[in-house]
């Protein structure tokens, strides 16, 4: 292989989860984090208002912000590709004592922050230094005044690593030791593992296969059901009582809070979404026809279309890595090169085998100022959509290295933003480069998936979230009324256009159990219509874009995001239309898919 497919682990920290390296930076974490704990107890801004002294603060920060990161993103990635590593949890229980007791100093911080009269704040920001830093810092010491006491936050931190961290690590731990099995052509039975069992099911071109797989799958989840439900009502029902502590108006000021958006950008994106979903939903039942079905069923909406003789596109790793960066260099060179470099310097984990967790993501490795990707590559046009998606997220950070740490902080919404437009690259990138007319409607339908996804899938997840959040605030759920309120988010967000849902979707998908971010959905969405947006702009002006594209990405940790839209593309988020526009530009591949398939299917 020219591009290697596993990840390059002992770069970082040699023998695994065991070595010897990780356990002496840990410690030297921990004696930093004393140093930390000792120049903050001693700093008081009234008797020492000095910029040096803040300064020497959030540098100190800053070290051991990098150091924590880079050892959790390490236990993190070891575990994801050897889940049967039992040790991992072990050490990453290590980092989490650490991250908890710089939580509390943080909150500390924050604090003193908040204590600083607005009159000297302002004098304060006037350095220069810190003037270039001055959105975080000042949306630092507003998220501050809502915390409790110095003490209760201590209390909260050190509950957190019991509470809502180990519920969540506890859904990763029951997830590693489940296997689907699946029987072939030959009667032979195989235990897949989570990701390769969800990666066969929605791409195998086999109907009888997806199906036989997707039963399996909702057994396996079903049987695990009544955990997962206990999981969820507690890492909810203990998100809940922190917000209800820290005074927040309502669940969803904290997620909107934290992507730096407000309430009416939300509901502006949803309705344009809501009110736009036809083209999709007759894609859906083109799609149908093709299979020869009256509707499709869940398992079948990302299943690929293949037409005559023409068998579904498949890629190598090489070939996808190729194409990839190739295609990236039709919109910048800076965007392809920064993608050949990433390659070829293993930071990629994609080889398809058991152990693994199931799904996709970019981490970073702030040390090195360098990002990690992590997926499984089975060789389908989405698996080289996804590794472009990724390693959009890593440019996105790339380009960003060069600035303040807290210029770096951008929100989950507008990280989807530089990943779904470096798919937006490759997607349209497959359809142009069809070979034939069967080919071109594989590729298009490849490309709606993503669409359906995005305004279909996505918009059911949130429907689900909305509904168990309010019913969760009344008390705990049970694990039926879960599945019907999972069954009721997809009917109402696929138009009832399915022949069958999936029940059991609110413990399969992991997104519901990550213990950070609440509501871990709309920001793909959003992601993805802004990226469509910022294409738009790309296609009426190509020349020297790509520096302007950077020029964005490199504003998002420091503007909210209404800001920076109207900064860099002179467009009102909080307004259905500039939303529509987007989807209308989705809905043109629909109609296109349609007009080549139609006479097509089923007689």
């Amino acid at each position: 292989m020219k591009y290697e497919d596993t990840w390059d682990l002992d770069s970082i920290f040699p023998g695994g989860t065991k070595s010897k390296e990780l356990q002496t930076k840990l410690k030297t974490i921990k004696e930093e984090i004393d140093s930390y704990q000792k120049l903050l107890n001693d700093w008081d801004f009234a008797t020492d208002p000095s910029v040096k002294t803040f300064k020497a603060i959030l540098q100190k920060q800053e070290t051991i912000g990098k150091g924590l990161g880079q050892s959790a993103t390490f236990v993190q990635m070891w575990h994801d590709a050897f889940m049967d590593d039992e040790h991992a949890n072990v050490v990453m229980g290590q980092v989490m004592d650490l991250y908890s007791e710089m939580q509390k100093l943080s909150n500390t911080f924050t604090k003193k922050l908040v204590a600083i009269s607005d009159d000297d704040w302002q004098n304060l920001l006037a350095d220069e230094t810190l003037k270039e830093i001055s959105f975080a810092l000042n949306e630092r010491r507003d998220q501050g005044k809502r915390l409790l006491s110095e003490e209760e936050e201590k209390l909260i931190s050190d509950l957190n690593k019991d509470g809502l961290t180990a519920w969540s690590r506890l859904y990763d731990t029951i997830v590693s030791i489940m296997t689907i099995p699946f029987t072939d052509k030959e009667g032979k039975t195989t235990e897949l593992s989570v990701g390769q069992a969800m990666n066969l099911m929605y791409t195998d071109p086999d109907p009888e296969v997806r199906k036989q797989l997707f039963e399996n799958w909702e057994t396996a989840w079903a049987k695990y059901a009544p955990i997962f439900a206990d999981n969820i009502n507690h890492l909810v029902g203990y998100r809940l009582t922190l917000q209800k502590a820290h005074k927040r108006e309502g669940y969803l000021e904290e997620p909107l809070e934290y992507n730096r958006m407000t309430k009416k950008t939300l509901d502006a994106m949803w309705s344009a979404v809501a009110n736009h979903k036809q083209p999709f939903i007759d894609f859906l039942n083109q799609k149908a026809n093709l299979f020869g079905m009256e509707k499709l069923g869940w398992q079948d909406v990302d299943a690929p279309v293949a037409l005559g003789n023409v068998k579904p596109t498949r890629f190598t790793y090489d070939e996808a890595c190729e194409f990839v960066i190739n295609h990236f260099a039709s919109f910048g060179p800076k965007l392809s090169d920064f993608a050949k470099h990433a390659l070829r310097n293993r930071w990629v984990e994609a080889e398809d085998r058991p152990n693994k967790r199931p799904g996709g993501y970019c981490t970073e490795l702030p040390e090195f100022k360098e990002s990690r990707i992590f997926m499984t590559f089975t060789g389908s046009p989405n698996d080289t959509s996804t590794l472009a998606h990724e390693l959009g997220h890593a440019f996105h950070s790339h380009v960003m290295n060069d600035l303040p740490d807290l210029n770096q902080e951008y929100a989950m919404n507008v990280a989807e933003t530089a990943s779904t437009f470096a798919e937006t690259i490759i997607g349209n990138a497959t359809v142009a480069n069809a070979k034939s007319e069967a080919e071109k409607i594989q590729l298009l339908s490849a490309k709606l998936e993503n669409a359906t996804a995005m305004f279909l899938n996505i918009h059911a997840r949130f429907l689900f979230e909305n509904a168990f959040y309010e019913e969760r605030s009344k008390g705990i759920v049970s694990e039926k009324r879960l599945n019907e309120l999972m069954i009721e988010a997809q009917k109402e967000a696929y138009c009832d256009s399915l022949s069958g849902y999936h029940p059991h979707f609110w413990c399969s998908k992991l997104h519901f159990f990550i213990d950070d971010v609440p509501f871990y959905n709309f920001p793909y969405t959003f992601g993805y219509l802004f990226s469509l947006g910022i294409y738009a702009e790309y296609l009426k002006n190509p020349e020297g874009f790509e520096d302007k594209y950077i020029a964005l990405l490199r504003d998002t940790g420091s503007m909210k995001v209404e800001d920076l839209a109207e900064k860099h593309l002179g467009v009102d988020l909080t307004k259905q239309e500039f939303w529509a526009a987007g989807i209308q530009l989705m809905a043109k591949d629909a109609e296109e898919f349609i007009r080549l398939t139609n006479g097509a299917g089923r007689k």
